[in-house]
């Protein structure tokens, strides 16, 4: 083996995954391996940035088929340079600022009424007949109104 070809073990460890991890990766067009000449997958040594950036941006909620449209985006599909991640990851902060102040709505409204219409708290707005939330949408509408200073 080539200081150029690490094989699926190393490549796991080093990475902090699982092997399978790697071969779900791979089916999924994260990461790329090629056969040696006994058929073995073996990886070059930067595919650990790929598995990092993967590992950072599934850490910032980002969905694989995000990480993966976002890695094609990139010419001939190279791993992200450092200014590549600067991009990706200015890309993909608007959604974290978003999951943020959802989240802080969660927590402010998780001991009151979140607006899902089921009508059972005693101190829910939404105990009446008329439902008024109902014209909004459907499921936690409280939850999901925009604060005032967003």
């Amino acid at each position: 083996m080539t200081m150029g070809e690490w094989a699926v073990g190393r490549v796991a460890k080093r990475a902090g995954v699982k092997v399978s991890t790697l071969h779900f990766y791979e089916s999924k067009g994260l990461i790329f391996s090629y056969r040696n000449a006994g058929n073995q997958r073996r990886y070059s040594p930067e595919v650990l940035r790929r598995i990092s950036v993967i590992k950072a941006a599934q850490k910032l909620g980002v969905t694989l088929e995000e990480i993966r449209e976002a890695f094609s985006s990139l010419p001939d599909n190279r791993t992200p340079t450092q200014h590549d991640w600067e991009q990706l990851s200015k890309q993909w902060n608007h959604q974290l600022q978003q999951r943020i102040h959802y989240l802080e709505r969660l927590r402010d409204s998780l001991t009151g009424c979140i607006g899902c219409g089921c009508l059972s708290m005693k101190n829910c707005p939404l105990y009446n007949e008329d439902d008024k939330l109902a014209a909004e949408g459907s499921g936690p509408v409280l939850l999901n109104r925009k604060r005032e200073s967003e």
